[in-house]
């Protein structure tokens, strides 16, 4: 399922939570409150944020000014 898809599915307390955490990373990418990381194993050369404690929205870079939102989701479903 893409991000779309699973962000039409999340409850709407998490969706507005994802809408004002999307608007800071994309105000300022390494806000601390986002705990941007790069991840490894299979996911290397992605990175994620964070919406709330649990969860967490991948990407991956494009290019200097660019992003790809990859998938978004619990802790448990992102990194599987």
């Amino acid at each position: 399922m893409d991000l779309k898809k699973k962000y039409k599915h999340l409850r709407p307390k998490i969706q507005k939570q994802f809408e004002k955490r999307l608007e800071l990373f994309i105000k300022n990418q390494n806000h601390p409150i986002l705990r941007v990381h790069p991840l490894k194993g299979n996911l290397v050369g992605c990175r994620a944020f964070s919406v709330t404690g649990d969860f967490r929205v991948i990407y991956r870079l494009l290019d200097q000014n660019s992003v790809k939102l990859i998938d978004i989701g619990t802790h448990c479903q992102v990194y599987q």
